[in-house]
């Protein structure tokens, strides 16, 4: 495999990406119930500071670097956790609610869709889902969807926190692409 970090090996990408993984696994984790007693409520104080704070932080640090793609994507993700966790708690309609997560979900499909590394596209298209199922189970009161939602949060989490950890320790960040015409016979 080939050991290509040219895209995201920058610090402030792995810090933003661990510092993203984190607050994923805990958010996923808490929509999933799959640890008895541990909410999405309780990854509160970690998306404020660890998704919100940090993650914005290090969407400035990007931006200072010129990395116009790698700040947009922390900063506007910062923008989203630092606002779930200051109006987590607050009495909203489960409209009003779908509507927040649907709207973020667009902007994680639009970096989804801006491209970059594959590891970056992974984490921001399964976040895209999640947010969507997400999403749909406010707006339906289907807790069974919503499970489904924090289980691809897990799942960008998971990837975010590989994409971070490959960097650092050079690991395979992309996979290898077969070459044009490779394994193909003439006939004649």
């Amino acid at each position: 495999m080939d050991n290509d970090v040219s895209a995201g090996n920058t610090t402030t990408t792995i810090v933003g990406r661990l510092a993203l993984g984190i607050t994923l696994l805990a958010f996923g984790l808490g929509h999933t119930d799959v640890l008895d007693g541990v909410t999405a409520a309780d990854a509160v104080s970690l998306a404020h500071y660890v998704g919100g704070v940090a993650l914005f932080v290090a969407g400035l640090f990007a931006f200072r670097d010129r990395d116009t793609a790698t700040g947009t994507a922390f900063s506007a993700l910062g923008a989203l956790w630092f606002t779930w966790a200051v109006s987590a708690g607050g009495q909203v309609s489960d409209n009003a609610a779908g509507l927040f997560l649907l709207l973020f979900a667009l902007v994680a499909l639009s970096l989804t869709l801006a491209g970059g590394d594959q590891l970056g596209q992974g984490i921001h298209g399964l976040f895209f889902v999640s947010l969507l199922l997400l999403a749909i189970a406010r707006f339906a009161d289907n807790d069974g969807l919503g499970k489904v939602g924090g289980w691809f949060a897990v799942a960008a989490g998971a990837v975010a926190w590989y994409a971070a950890t490959a960097a650092l320790a050079h690991w395979p960040t992309v996979l290898p692409r077969r070459a044009a015409g490779r394994g193909v016979t003439a006939t004649g």
